[in-house]
């Protein structure tokens, strides 16, 4: 009996040694499966973040190529339009100023302003389309670089002004169409024209300091940088805001409270019959004004801004990302500039008798050279 209960233990020992044994070999089995599902699923997502990132480096690539198509051909091509055009109307307008126009009026000197204005940043525009031609390599300084970035920004805040001074002309001859108000005398729009310049001057000074040639892959290189992609980008933006709040927005609101008094009291005068002095045209003018500067002005500084945020460092964008920024913003600034073409609607519409006189003028020289002509061709 001892024997068997012997013999019985020491099989029972021996099938638990032998469910030990087949356990730990399950166990090993166990581990051993998911371990290379789990090698497997390492390698194939380092393959595919391999794989990502060579599609973002594309991808990034690509976005980039976008602002060097922009910069070398969008620019060029749009800097060049508007230097042809703008010098040949603002050279006429200026011509026509100087030597056709006897009489002067409080708009005509604002308008003299604004031609003088758009005429010295149409001399810059050669060099700009020199530079994004040439692939963005500076070759004319640190001065012009300065100068020419300087221009630029006081030309565009001064034509803001003078549309806000030509809306309040308007208004004040509405107001009072048979009698000139003091601000509508010649000395006072002169002194007005003085102290824009003056104040735009000093506005812009603080530019100067964020913007100038910097160079760029081992000194082989300089550009003439964009204020917006210049400097310390906090400092620009505080600097921007500022800018963008009494160059933008304070003379936007200007015109948009003038235009709106202007309606409002061409309304009430609307059912005066005798009134001898049409008082839809000052209207017209202000409205225009103001689409002009929606349409060129606005999106700039929108896109301005938000370019200069996407530099700063705390803001978490993709590179693609802030390539879109920048070509947006690349495609604002000529659009932002044509005004210098568009504003010689207003010498024509807004400048009292200055159409008439340089129509007058146009067809007394055609006719002298036309009869010059005939005679020559018929002889003596």
């Amino acid at each position: 009996m001892f024997e068997m209960v012997y013999c019985e233990l020491k099989l029972r020992k021996v099938g638990e040694q032998d469910f030990q044994r087949e356990h730990t070999r399950d166990r090993a089995n166990l581990t051993l499966v998911p371990s290379k599902r789990l090698s497997s699923w390492v390698n194939v997502h380092i393959q595919v973040g391999i794989g990502a990132t060579g599609f973002n480096e594309e991808m990034n690539e690509s976005c980039s190529k976008i602002n060097e198509i922009l910069d070398t051909y969008f620019l060029t091509t749009f800097y060049s339009i508007e230097f042809v055009l703008g010098l040949i109307g603002n050279i006429i307008v200026i011509s026509g100023y100087i030597f056709c126009l006897k009489e002067w009026k409080c708009s005509n000197i604002y308008l003299f302003n604004l031609s003088v204005s758009d005429l010295a940043f149409v001399c810059t525009l050669p060099m700009f389309v020199i530079y994004y031609a040439k692939g963005k390599v500076w070759i004319f300084g640190e001065f012009l670089c300065k100068l020419n970035r300087y221009i630029l920004y006081t030309n565009m805040y001064l034509s803001m002004l003078f549309l806000a001074c030509i809306s309040i002309d308007r208004y004040l001859l509405v107001s009072n169409p048979m009698r000139t108000h003091m601000f509508q005398s010649k000395k006072a729009a002169i002194i007005i024209c003085v102290s824009l310049w003056i104040l735009i001057t000093l506005e812009v000074v603080p530019m100067l300091t964020f913007i100038g040639p910097s160079v760029h892959y081992n000194k082989t290189i300089v550009k003439c940088v964009d204020y917006a992609s210049a400097g310390n980008a906090i400092h620009n933006l505080i600097y921007n805001v500022c800018l963008t709040l009494i160059g933008f927005l304070l003379p936007m609101c200007i015109m948009g409270v003038f235009c709106v008094k202007t309606a409002r009291l061409l309304k009430k005068l609307s059912q005066d019959r005798n009134r001898t002095v049409t008082l839809e045209k000052p209207l017209t003018l202000v409205i225009l004004a103001i689409v002009i500067f929606s349409i060129f002005f606005t999106p700039y500084h929108i896109l301005r801004n938000i370019r200069m945020v996407s530099r700063l460092e705390n803001i978490s964008l993709s590179q693609c990302d802030i390539e879109g920024i920048k070509a947006a913003y690349t495609i604002s600034r000529p659009v932002a500039f044509f005004s210098i073409i568009t504003n010689s609607i207003f010498y024509f519409l807004a400048g009292d008798k200055f159409r008439e006189t340089i129509t007058i003028r146009i067809k007394s020289h055609s006719s002298r050279y036309l009869l010059r002509f005939g005679k020559e061709r018929l002889g003596p």
